[in-house]
C-alpha cells in the first residue's frame, strides 16, 4: 500500500509530518563552549561557517586552537587520508603530551597498520553478519524493558528505556554479570560525560584534573574500571569464552598480544561509548517523532511499516549525530579547501555540521523518514575508524521502533528535555514523554 510519507524521499514544505521547524540557534555561538550545547546544536553557526569559512581557525581558551571543518565533502577528505590526518595524537579537542597519548591509547587513537591489526582482532562480532546473532537477544531485552514501562501514562524515556537496552546488551558483549551492568554504565557516564557536573565531580573545565591526565577522559573513575578490567582479563586468559574480552586477550594474527594497559583502555572505551551513543540516538529519534505525531500515526497504519524502519533509522542517525566531532592532527603540511594546514595543526571534523550540509542533503533541517540517499557521516562513516558498534546500534534502534509500534498508539513530549553539557556528545539526558499505550497490550 502506498504511503506518501515514506514513498517520497523528500516531502515538500507543508507536510504535516515533517514541517516542524528546527531551532537553528545563534549564528555566532561559541562552538568550543560546553554550555553552548545545553541549548541544542548551534546549527545557524555551522551554516554560517559552511558558507563563509568552511575550514576556519578557532581559538581555544585552554588549548592551542584548531581548524574547524564543517562541509560534508571536506570532512570526507580528512576522514579518508589517515596518512596525512592522524588519529594517534588524540581524537578529542584536548591537547595531550606524548606521554598522555601513549598512556590513554585505544583503537581510536591508532593509525594503520596498527589500527588495522587491532580492528581485525575485535571486529568479527560487529560485522553485519556477526550482529545478526544478537537479534533475538536484543528483541528479548527490549521487550523486557518495555514490559516494565507499559501502561505508564508518563515515562522518562531515557532512564526507563533508552538507557536500559544498551546497558543490558553491553554486559552480554563483555561477558560480565547482569548485576554489574548498572555500576559499569554509571562509571561510563562519568567518563564520557566528564564535562557535565551531574555525572562527575571532576568536570574537566571546572576542576583540576591534571593528577588524572594519564587516565582515560582525565577521570579517576577510570581507576575503578581498570581494577574491574584487570580481574576480567585474568579470568579470560585462564578461561576464554565467546565474549569480546576473550577475543581481545587472544594473540593477533602475527602472534602479538595487547598489553594489559591496552586491554584496560579498550575495556574502558567500550563501557563509556558502548552505551551512550545508542542511548542518545534513541532519545533524539523519539524526540523528533514526538514532534511529528502524523508520522507515527502513518507508520502504525501502514501494513508495510517494518520495511520502512531501516530508512527511518538512518534519518534518526543523521538527525541526532550524537558524536558531534572527531579531531585529527596533520602530520605533514597540506592544503584543505584553500587553507594551508601546517604539520602539527589540529583538524576537527564536525560531523554535526556535515550532516546538515545542503550540498549533500536536500532540505537538511527537515526530518525526512525516507531520505534517499542518506549517506551521513554518523559513526565516522567513510573512514577506517567507522564505529565498531554501528551495525549493533542500528539493530537496537530498529528493534526498539518495531516493538514500540506494536504497543504505543501515540506519544508527546511532556515537559522540558534536558541536554548533556558537552561539545563532544549531543545527548538528551532526560526526555519526559506522555504515552498512549495500545489497549489490551501488543500481541507477541
Amino acid at each position: 500500500m502506498p504511503n506518501p510519507l515514506f514513498d517520497t524521499p523528500a516531502p515538500g514544505a507543508g507536510d504535516p509530518a515533517t514541517d516542524v521547524e528546527l531551532d537553528l540557534g545563534d549564528d555566532r555561538a561559541d562552538i568550543v563552549s560546553h554550555d553552548t550545547y545545553l541549548r541544542g546544536v548551534p546549527h545557524a553557526t555551522f551554516a554560517r561557517l559552511r558558507r563563509d569559512d568552511p575550514v576556519s581557525w578557532v581559538d581555544e581558551p585552554d588549548g592551542r586552537g584548531f581548524w574547524a571543518v564543517t562541509r560534508y565533502h571536506d570532512v570526507l577528505a580528512v576522514s579518508r587520508r589517515p596518512e596525512v590526518f592522524s588519529s594517534a595524537q588524540g581524537i578529542r579537542l584536548e591537547d595531550m603530551t606524548p606521554e598522555e597519548c601513549e598512556a590513554r591509547r585505544t583503537i581510536m587513537e591508532m593509525d594503520p597498520p596498527q589500527h588495522t591489526a587491532v580492528r581485525r582482532l575485535v571486529s568479527r562480532p560487529f560485522t553485519p553478519r556477526g550482529v545478526q546473532q544478537y537479534e533475538a537477544l536484543v528483541r528479548s531485552l527490549t521487550r523486557d524493558v518495555l514490559d516494565a514501562a507499559e501502561g505508564s501514562p508518563a515515562v522518562e524515556f531515557v532512564g526507563a528505556i533508552a538507557r536500559q537496552i544498551p546497558l543490558r546488551l553491553l554486559g552480554r558483549l563483555l561477558g560480565v554479570p547482569d548485576a554489574d551492568g548498572e555500576w559499569l554504565v554509571e562509571r561510563g557516564d562519568a567518563l564520557i560525560g566528564n564535562t557535565d557536573p551531574e555525572f562527575t565531580d571532576f568536570v574537566v573545565d571546572r576542576t583540576d584534573t591534571d593528577p588524572y591526565r594519564l587516565l582515560p577522559f582525565r577521570s579517576p573513575v577510570a581507576l575503578e574500571l581498570f581494577d574491574y578490567a584487570e580481574g576480567l582479563i585474568g579470568e579470560r586468559r585462564s578461561c576464554p569464552g565467546g565474549d569480546l574480552m576473550s577475543a581481545l586477550v587472544a594473540p593477533m594474527a602475527d602472534g602479538e598480544v595487547l598489553t594489559d594497559l591496552q586491554l584496560k583502555n579498550f575495556f574502558t572505551l567500550m563501557v563509556a561509548a558502548g552505551n551512550d551513543t545508542t542511548r542518545y540516538s534513541m532519545a533524539a529519534g523519539m524526540a523528533a517523532l514526538a514532534e511529528r505525531p502524523a508520522l507515527w500515526a502513518a507508520l502504525r497504519a501502514d501494513p508495510d511499516r517494518v520495511r520502512r524502519i531501516p530508512a527511518l533509522v538512518e534519518e534518526i542517525l543523521r538527525w541526532s549525530t550524537v558524536t558531534m566531532h572527531f579531531r585529527r592532527t596533520a602530520v605533514a603540511d597540506t592544503e584543505l579547501a584553500g587553507r594551508r594546514i601546517r604539520r602539527g595543526d589540529k583538524v576537527v571534523m564536525w560531523y554535526v555540521a556535515a550532516n546538515f550540509d545542503d550540498a549533500a542533503f536536500g532540505s537538511p533541517y527537515r526530518f525526512v523518514p525516507a531520505r534517499d540517499p542518506n549517506d551521513h557521516t554518523t559513526f565516522g562513516r567513510h573512514s577506517a575508524h567507522l564505529c565498531l558498534g554501528a551495525h549493533l546500534a542500528r539493530l537496537e534502534l530498529r528493534i526498539l521502533l518495531e516493538e514500540l509500534l506494536e504497543r504505543v498508539e501515540a506519544f508527546s513530549v511532556d515537559g522540558t528535555p534536558e541536554r548533556l553539557r558537552s561539545n563532544f556528545i549531543a545527548g538528551i539526558k532526560r526526555l519526559p514523554l506522555a504515552l498512549s499505550w495500545q489497549r489490551g497490550g501488543a500481541a507477541r
